[in-house]
């Protein structure tokens, strides 16, 4: 599949504010968005109080015990949802059904997020060429450009680049992701100073981002904190 250019995407995107459609979930009319009110409403939310830097939950809201122990690579992450029915169906459909219109109602959803938007720049994790080529587009991307323009924050999409073409971490067990995706990114610009703020669609263990954070910290990179639509938790 080619990748969609610049002006495809933004026709893609925006064919669902020029005409009144049906709710992907339930088939109610919902306007211009793709949901209707009692199906946004019902999308699966994190628990509360959550682990500050992985997003788990925890009892107390403090830093978990995990990240106390093997401290990640990133400071902070903020998350929308959590990643189940039917928020999963309709990402799904986002990165392999073409509905670029998820793209940007999702990504309007993470710059309504409350916590800080302190940040000099943003960075959508990268795909590989061929995952690129074969997909058309990049999920990360597409969410990261409704906070940009909300958050007036650059996107940087050239300094960091996926250098390994990776199974994909979904078809790993969790064990294997961390090793699947070490040496999968390349950075060549100085972040010294810089707070990067790294945009995904779904966070499961964390391996990829965890990875990105960590070479972005050899670069220099001050802080960091992970942006995702959605938290997987870990099997019961």
């Amino acid at each position: 599949m080619p990748i969609l250019t610049q002006t495809a995407r933004r026709i893609l995107r925006s064919c669902a504010g020029l005409l009144t459609q049906d709710c992907l979930l339930c088939g109610a009319s919902s306007g211009a968005s793709p949901l209707c009110p009692a199906c946004e409403a019902d999308l699966p939310h994190l628990p509360a109080p959550c682990c500050p830097r992985c997003a788990l939950p925890v009892p107390g809201g403090e830093v978990c015990g995990r990240c106390l122990a093997k401290p990640p690579g990133y400071d902070l992450t903020l998350a929308a949802f959590r990643y189940a029915f039917p928020l999963d169906k309709l990402v799904q459909s986002f990165k392999y059904g073409h509905r670029l219109a998820l793209g940007s109602y999702f990504g309007r959803q993470l710059a309504a997020l409350p916590g800080s938007a302190c940040a000099d720049l943003i960075i959508p994790v990268p795909l590989h060429p061929l995952r690129l080529r074969a997909r058309g587009f990049n999920q990360a991307l597409e969410l990261a450009l409704p906070v940009s323009k909300a958050w007036r924050i650059p996107i940087d999409r050239q300094s960091c680049r996926r250098i390994r073409h990776t199974p994909a971490q979904a078809d790993l067990p969790w064990r294997e992701r961390a090793g699947n995706v070490r040496g999968a990114f390349q950075c060549a610009t100085d972040f010294t100073g810089q707070r990067l703020l790294l945009v995904d669609d779904v966070m499961t263990t964390g391996a990829s981002l965890d990875e990105l954070a960590r070479v972005v910290r050899l670069r220099g990179a001050e802080r960091v904190t992970l942006l995702v639509l959605a938290r997987a938790l870990p099997p019961v």
